[in-house]
């Protein structure tokens, strides 16, 4: 089975689960307080029932209330994902990817971004996973 990817969630989905991320567990009502143009209450709660089907969420029982919380950490998440949008959009070529970040957003990158760069570069190079025919 493979794993749930934020790129094939729709955008309610994808707003639920990052209010997931950034309560950690909440329930319906504190989905949709969280919320700033929530659905009915009946609307997050079969949002939220899909995200478990998905395996996207998890849900405990707590007396009369459910509670859910994001099934991954939000970092495995966002490497699933950055994987999909590089072998979807960049013919897998994680160079070309890296080269349209930084190619749009030039601007917004400070010295520090840029040493930490080229930090992961020099890194990635030392242990072998740079392209010897790059070099």
């Amino acid at each position: 089975m493979t794993e749930p990817s934020p790129l094939d969630s729709t955008r309610r989905e994808r707003q639920i689960t990052e209010v997931l991320y950034r309560l950690g567990e909440a329930s319906v009502a504190d989905v949709r307080a969280a919320m700033n143009d929530a659905p009915s209450y009946s609307g997050v709660r079969a949002l939220l029932s899909l995200l478990v089907k998905k395996g996207v969420a998890t849900t405990r029982q707590e007396g009369k209330r459910y509670l859910y919380r994001p099934a991954r950490s939000k970092k495995k998440v966002a490497r699933s994902a950055m994987k999909k949008l590089i072998e979807t959009f960049f013919d897998s070529a994680p160079v070309d990817a890296v080269a349209a970040l930084l190619d749009g957003f030039e601007h917004r990158l400070s010295v520090e971004d840029l040493q930490r760069v080229r930090r992961l570069l020099e890194e990635a190079e030392a242990a072998g996973t740079a392209d010897p025919e790059q070099s």
